[in-house]
């Protein structure tokens, strides 16, 4: 049976003449956006990490659109309205507009409901991200947490230094004077762990992976044991949690998220 524009309910929509992928189809369905440009751009950034081969490493994206706590709530890989489907739960204090979802910097956190022990992550394969159009120097974590063995950490700028960690307890550093831009904690082999800002790689180590978290990952702070701490006031434009990254991998994605963000008009 075909339906007003002539279309069939089990192909894809089409905006503008042009078929949305399934997957942003269903992310659009969820979220209930309808906006032309928000939808173009979700849209193409779901053709691109699939162009670059990156879809299928993600366990969870936070495209952060849409501009309410319930759009920006949803993971675009698996967007069903459940923990199982890591949708992020927010506390109180989070500011959200068309350009993120902003933190307060003293109680706000969002849980993800993804666990890295239990939810798939692997122990020399992984990484998280998280694009900031907030510039801060002070001691508060963007994505991570800790329990006692091993930590995930995104901490963007402390006495203009990036501190990271990715299944291991040891903090990796670089220079970093201005905390806006996209950046990712990036392990690839149990020995290499790289960081990365806005498609370069600012460092790379060989500190040893040593276990898979047992808490879950939290953004906006950290989850550190069974306290949250170090609580964020950066703006979150995007995160993700997923698979270790090749070079080229890393500098696609890169490339992917900052379209996705000039499509917004909210890139930094």
């Amino acid at each position: 049976m075909l339906f007003g524009f002539g279309f069939s309910p089990s192909k894809p929509r089409k905006a503008g003449g042009v078929a949305n992928d399934p997957d942003a189809e269903a992310f659009f369905t969820a979220t209930g956006i309808t906006d032309a440009t928000q939808k173009s751009a979700v849209n193409q950034l779901v053709l691109d990490l699939k162009s670059y081969n990156i879809w299928t490493k993600m366990k969870a994206v936070y495209p952060m659109v849409g501009g309410t706590s319930t759009t920006h709530k949803f993971n675009l890989v698996n967007p069903a309205d459940t923990n199982a489907a890591f949708r992020l739960t927010f506390s109180t204090g989070w500011t959200h507009s068309s350009t993120g979802a902003k933190p307060n910097g003293s109680s706000a956190f969002a849980n993800t409901n993804f666990t890295p022990s239990t939810n798939g992550m692997q122990l020399n394969s992984a990484h998280i991200s998280f694009y900031s159009r907030t510039d801060s120097n002070t001691y508060m974590v963007e994505m991570g947490n800790w329990d006692t063995t091993t930590s995930t950490l995104l901490l963007l700028r402390d006495s203009n230094t990036l501190t990271l960690r990715m299944n291991n307890t040891t903090n990796i550093t670089f220079s970093n004077t201005n905390s806006t831009g996209f950046y990712k904690s990036n392990r690839t082999a149990s020995n290499v762990l790289t960081g990365w800002k806005n498609g370069v790689k600012s460092v790379t180590s060989s500190v040893a992976s040593t276990s898979l978290p047992t808490n879950v990952i939290y953004i906006g702070a950290f989850r550190d044991g069974s306290l949250t701490a170090y609580y964020s006031s950066k703006e979150c434009a995007f995160a993700s949690i997923g698979d270790g990254l090749t070079d080229t991998e890393a500098a696609n994605f890169n490339t992917a998220v900052n379209n996705f963000q000039t499509t917004l008009g909210r890139n930094v």
